[in-house]
């Protein structure tokens, strides 16, 4: 598909719409945000007037058939990324999926398969692909070979347990398995996985072992994995949800020396070598998403550039959570995706 401009439609304007996703489509050249959706209509009414969008609907099947929406943004939770993708793939409408791409792998090879037969290019919303600071990241690992060759990977993620889970009467959906695939390890550990994906290549091995020690909710809050990347790269990584504080660091370590820096936020990249320590700061955009979607609008616009964030390297992520996850989730009896 090339086309003048893009004219996106939103399947579910919820809170990552708000600043993260949704003002990026009308800031981006050559884009557009013509038409928003949500089941609660009252919702998507009040989220059209306020961000100057011109209609909103209750039924995504409305919004997918607007012929003047030539682009679709799925940004429901994981349970009905499947389902949408492959209606706008049948619409012959581009389609950009929120993260993680859908509740397993299968679903992702599902919505793979669909769009190579359909010829409709599909993108997935893991945008630390295209902002700043991780392309600094990238520009000091293999621009400056700052550390060296890159020999091994350890990232660590805890935190303490949010407040938002301790009512088990009223748990938010990112802890339900039939509607987010997992735990917080899928929701934002996905982000992490993704970023060494795109730095070092596939991940090829993995295992590991997840765990539910505080018992607030049904799945894990624990995660541990080592892993193997293509090029021989070892890694490791640790996830938990009920620590006494946050902290948060991918750490590489060359043969030359060593980088640092976390996977949320903008705070400094620290790096180490021969040379002494240094330090980077690299602000994040207004709107995170934007520089991702800008390469989405330039690649089906036939502007220069295509975007870096596609099915395949989305699917691959999944993959490595399933692996992952697979002994836990048998051992609980979840069953995910369909």
């Amino acid at each position: 598909m090339t086309t003048a401009a893009i004219r996106w439609g939103i399947i579910g304007c919820g809170n990552v719409t708000e600043v993260k996703s949704g003002p990026g489509f009308s800031k981006t050249p050559n884009s557009a945000l013509v038409a928003v959706m949500r089941r609660d209509g009252e919702k998507a009414r009040d989220y059209a007037e306020r961000h100057g969008v011109p209609r909103w609907y209750d039924d995504a099947e409305k919004l997918i058939a607007d012929p003047d929406v030539n682009a679709v943004y799925v940004a429901t939770p994981p349970s009905t990324h499947k389902q949408y993708a492959l209606m706008s793939i049948a619409a012959g409408k581009p389609v950009y999926v929120e993260k993680p791409m859908a509740l397993d792998h299968a679903e992702c090879e599902a919505i793979i398969h669909a769009g190579k037969q359909a010829n409709v290019p599909v993108f997935v919303a893991y945008y630390r692909r295209s902002l700043p600071r991780f392309q600094k990241v990238r520009e000091l690992i293999f621009g400056q070979q700052a550390i060296g060759k890159p020999r091994i990977v350890n990232t660590v993620l805890y935190e303490p347990h949010h407040r938002r889970y301790h009512d088990p009467a009223n748990l938010p959906w990112h802890v339900v398995p039939e509607i987010s695939g997992g735990g917080v390890f899928m929701d934002i550990g996905c982000h992490t996985l993704d970023i060494l994906d795109w730095l070092f290549g596939p991940i090829v091995s993995v295992s590991g072992n997840a765990s539910n020690q505080l018992g607030a909710y049904g799945v894990e809050d624990g995660v541990a994995m080592s892993f193997q990347f293509g090029n021989g790269m070892l890694g490791t990584g640790l996830w938990n949800f009920d620590s006494f504080k946050h902290h948060d660091q991918i750490e590489v370590i060359g043969d030359k020396g060593r980088i640092a820096f976390a996977t949320f936020g903008d705070g400094p990249i620290h790096v180490e070598n021969l040379d002494g320590s240094h330090e980077y700061r690299v602000a994040n955009p207004s709107h995170i998403q934007q520089p991702l979607i800008e390469t989405i609008v330039a690649e089906l616009t036939g502007h220069k550039g295509a975007c870096p964030s596609t099915a395949e390297s989305g699917a691959r992520t999944s993959w490595v959570m399933d692996q992952v996850l697979r002994q836990y989730r048998r051992d609980t009896g979840q069953t995910i995706g369909g």
